[in-house]
């Protein structure tokens, strides 16, 4: 991973590339500056190569109406401050050239045939020749503008079902004249480009081209249509091919957690199998352990990581000094990342809330060292006292239990979320680096907390249990009595919330362990061919059932589609999931008793009665706010952050920004 390779007339210095990511930080007050910063840390970090989020090459390709064009010239020369900043660090830099096709959210969007996306309500207008080849010159002026504002080369989107992907497969591409039919001239377009783009810019300059590698949608391309489009794109002039992975519209998941780590390997070397020039592989690869077993193994030359570098922008830096044990691993949650992009907000983090917000936070030490105790060990508590004593703080942390973690111990316990073991090692190994005095299996008292110059309560929340006859039925559950393992489900089981934790709860009774963290079962799951050679790599019908031994059923008093509040990237996920596991999901309800013929319910203006060998509860949680009730009461100067502060879902987002943002205004 560390090891120099030459790419076109470059050298880069290692092997990783921080992949094209939208930030929304160009629509931001000050948005060259943020951008300097962000860009920056990431080069200081020592990512070989920076590839930017997509810009357009022209006024019909922007995603949506505030996305981001490269098609005017002095535009673009603004862009020089943050190349310039990139290359001081000794990175360099790529601008992606992006056209959404029929995912272009605005009217007159374009794509080679008149076929709506499922995600876009806009129906494209089919492209004549005039435009085909008109669109061909764009890009090659988008490259030319990005090689005159300093960019070391551009990156073609060919991948993700934008607009060069729709050419080249039959699932968007129905024209009978010579950009459609067959393979040669489905791939005629982007051939074309990757030609132009090399003619107008000279040898100099990088050109890499992300290919699709496996489309996830019927009618999408075979592995031998690839491999040929491959060898035809490196004779067009591209120094190396970056592989992507999945439609936007592909009813597979592809990047959220319930995808194992390094599930589209095989993909990519398919892709390599077939050419001399380097391969990228991407997706789900998040350690430098995986990113090395990939690379060695031969399945890739290169490793494109993008959300890893939210997490941790030093996550190549601590690599080769010896401390990955340090990064921040990112755990694939989108919440602050894809979430906060699809919301019209500039990207974020979860697990580091300086992601994006670079220009927000400082990093000298206190001039007034502070006697702080924070009491609470989990998220919230975690990232408050490690980052109050990375300042310079004396911090003492206490825990009423004998392990750090809080809710994220019942929140790693959902399918794919023992990703949040992850931060759980890198913020326990940051309160022992900084040395934050941890008092575990001590329940803090208010005598406890004498003396101390700032109190930070972060007492997390319990179960809500509601005011409803038979609540104290021996079937009754709390959800953290579930996913702690402290009670075992029955067979019937009734989950009574429909939200996030009533989802995550759902998902855990029904789903094997191994549909998370095995590729081979990851992929039988959502019928995906694991040798990634059959048209869109599909083995059948990705909503296939595949019915759990146990019956769940999942219940909301709110009218709205159960799961209507989950993220935009991974609600559909869930969703998805919990049908095709047989799940049955119901709102509207009204909850009347428990028995032992099981819980009384309301639908419809109907009694009913859903028999259950077991009832979860996830309906809501408390503050735990007793402590700082007392201190209050004692003039003790207390915050209260996290779940202490305001019991949502558990949201480890809010909690960890809380917190750091805390330490850091301490």
């Amino acid at each position: 991973m560390l090891s120099p390779i030459r790419a076109g007339q470059h050298t880069l210095r290692n092997r990783v590339i921080m992949g094209s990511m939208h930030t929304r930080l160009e629509t931001e007050p000050d948005g060259i500056a943020k951008q300097i910063a962000f860009y920056a840390e990431r080069a200081r970090g020592e990512a070989a190569l920076l590839v930017t989020g997509g810009f357009s090459p022209n006024a019909e390709g922007i995603f949506d109406p505030e996305g981001p064009r490269i098609d005017d010239p002095e535009e673009a020369l603004g862009l020089r401050p943050i190349c310039e900043a990139v290359q001081a660090e000794g990175s360099l830099i790529c601008a992606q050239l992006l056209h959404a096709g029929r995912y272009a959210k605005i009217e007159g969007c374009v794509a080679p045939s008149p076929i709506r996306a499922p995600i876009n309500r806009f129906i494209p207008r089919e492209m004549t020749e005039a435009d085909i080849l008109r669109t061909i010159e764009d890009f090659a002026v988008a490259a030319a503008n990005a090689q005159a504002a300093g960019f070391d080369g551009i990156e073609i989107m060919g991948s993700e079902g934008y607009l060069i992907n729709e050419f080249t497969v039959t699932h968007t591409n129905k024209r009978q004249d010579d950009w459609g039919g067959s393979a040669a001239n489905r791939h005629r377009f982007p051939v074309e480009i990757v030609r132009a783009v090399r003619e107008r810019c000279g040898p100099d300059f990088l050109v890499i081209y992300r290919i699709s590698a496996a489309d996830l949608v019927e009618g999408g391309a075979p592995a031998d249509e690839i491999a040929a489009l491959a060898r035809k794109i490196e004779a067009a002039g591209a120094d190396i091919l970056n592989t992507g992975i999945g439609w936007h519209e592909a009813r597979v998941p592809t990047i959220a957690y319930p995808v194992p780590r390094g599930a589209w390997r095989k993909a990519a070397a398919n892709v390599k199998a077939a050419v001399s020039i380097p391969v990228v592989a991407s997706n789900r690869i998040n350690t430098p352990q995986l990113a090395e077993d990939i690379l060695a193994s031969g399945d890739a030359d290169m490793i494109s990581m993008a959300r890893p570098f939210l997490a941790d922008p030093h996550f190549v830096k601590k690599t080769r000094e010896g401390r990955s044990d340090e990064i921040n691993t990112c755990i694939a949650c989108n919440q602050a990342c894809l979430d906060f992009i699809f919301s019209d907000r500039p990207v974020g983090c979860l697990v580091n809330p300086r992601a994006g917000r670079e220009t927000e936070f400082r990093d000298t030490p206190t001039d007034t060292p502070k006697k702080v105790a924070v009491v609470g060990g989990g998220a919230a508590g975690m990232a408050t006292a490690a980052e109050a004593a990375r300042l310079g703080h004396d911090v003492t942390l206490f825990e009423a239990q004998d392990k750090l973690g809080g809710q994220l111990n019942l929140a790693r316990a959902a399918p794919g979320k023992d990703e949040f073991d992850e931060t759980l090692r890198y913020y326990a190994g940051q309160m022992q680096k900084h040395g934050v005095t941890q008092r575990l299996g001590q329940r803090a008292e208010a005598s406890d907390l004498e003396g101390f110059d700032h109190v930070v309560i972060a007492t997390g929340v319990t179960p809500r249990i509601p005011d409803l006859p038979g609540i104290d039925h021996p079937s009754v559950a709390t959800y953290a009595e579930i996913l702690s393992g402290d009670r075992e489900a029955g067979d019937r089981v009734v989950v009574m919330g429909a939200g996030g934790i009533g989802h995550d709860v759902a998902e855990f009774l029904v789903t094997k362990p191994a549909e998370t963290a095995n590729s081979d079962v990851f992929c039988e799951t959502w019928s995906v061919d694991p040798e990634f050679v059959s048209s869109g790599a599909l083995a059948g019908d990705p909503l296939a059932p595949k019915p759990s031994r146990r019956k769940v059923v999942m219940l909301q008093r709110k009218t709205a589609k159960p799961g209507a509040g989950l993220g935009v990237s991974t609600g559909w996920i869930l969703r998805n999931a919990l049908r095709k596991h047989g799940v049955e999901a119901m709102g509207g309800v009204t909850y009347e008793h428990i028995d032992d013929a099981g819980l009384h319910i309301v639908a419809d203006g109907m009694p009913k009665v859903i028999a259950a060998d077991t009832i979860v509860l996830c309906t809501g949680q408390e503050p735990e706010r007793a402590l700082a009730q007392e201190l209050t009461a004692r003039s003790v100067p207390v915050t209260m952050i996290g779940g202490a502060k305001e019991a949502a879902e558990l949201d480890a987002l809010r909690a960890i920004d809380e917190g750091v943002r805390l330490a850091q205004g301490l």
